[in-house]
């Protein structure tokens, strides 16, 4: 009967090479990037909750009146509210419904694309959303929330879901549900959201798609494009 010391068995598993996931992402890693952006999203939401005295009318502060999406302040040269509305909340329950639809979708997602490209992805989705908003909202719109960076996980998730050939019958009823709540609720931005979802989709099948051979540089590259896409039509819409 042959027989393997405990340490020779062990020094085996470390150094035997594990499989990638379609995305390139090594397996068993814990979503880390997933619960910092909700830390985040919690900490600036008490700050402006603080700022106005009261949690639900927290978009009378000045952080939130400085950081939110405003089409024209973008034009005078405000250029960093496209990414910082995506930390701003509108009262609670604004809050607690995207963090908890981040959580849902994220983790999984974290684990199959890896921390680097899930916070990519998550970026990119976002500005898709606040381009978007640029083109067709006008110049004295106020906008906030993460709902175009939460809407591009949705489009994503169906992605990797094609990718592995797995059912996304359930995703597509979520994100249709999503859509006809934008549509009929009042002071929601479905432009926004729409503009995250078909983001998220096109970064997301970069990722998943892309050949193994010069996986990193494929993917940095697109992903990197797509930024600077999103970056010139938020740039033009600076010249009506």
């Amino acid at each position: 009967m042959g027989y393997q010391c405990v340490d020779c068995v062990a020094e085996g598993q470390r150094t035997a090479p594990r499989p990638a996931s379609v995305a390139g992402a090594r397996p068993g890693g814990r979503p880390v990037v997933v619960p910092t952006l909700i830390a985040v999203n919690a900490v600036v939401f008490v700050l402006t909750a603080l700022q106005a005295a009261n949690p639900v009318y927290n978009s009378n502060s000045v952080l939130f009146r400085e950081l939110s999406l405003v089409p024209g302040f973008v034009h005078a040269g405000e250029w960093w509210r496209v990414l910082t509305a995506g930390f701003l909340h509108i009262g609670p329950i604004h809050l607690i419904v995207n963090m908890l639809a981040l959580w849902m979708l994220g983790r999984d997602l974290e684990v199959v694309l890896g921390r680097g490209r899930f916070l990519a992805l998550y970026l990119v989705s976002l500005l898709g959303g606040s381009a978007a908003v640029m083109l067709f909202y006008a110049a004295n719109d106020q906008v906030a929330g993460a709902s175009g960076a939460v809407f591009g996980l949705m489009g994503a998730l169906v992605v990797v879901l094609r990718r592995l050939r797995a059912p996304a019958g359930q995703v597509f009823g979520i994100i249709g549900i999503n859509v006809l709540i934008s549509v009929v609720l009042p002071g929601i931005s479905l432009i926004g959201h729409l503009g995250g979802l078909a983001v998220g989709a096109i970064a997301t099948a970069a990722l998943v798609y892309a050949p193994p051979r010069n996986r990193t540089a494929v993917q940095v590259a697109a992903i990197g494009g797509l930024t600077v896409v999103l970056l010139v039509l938020i740039w033009l819409t600076t010249l009506r």
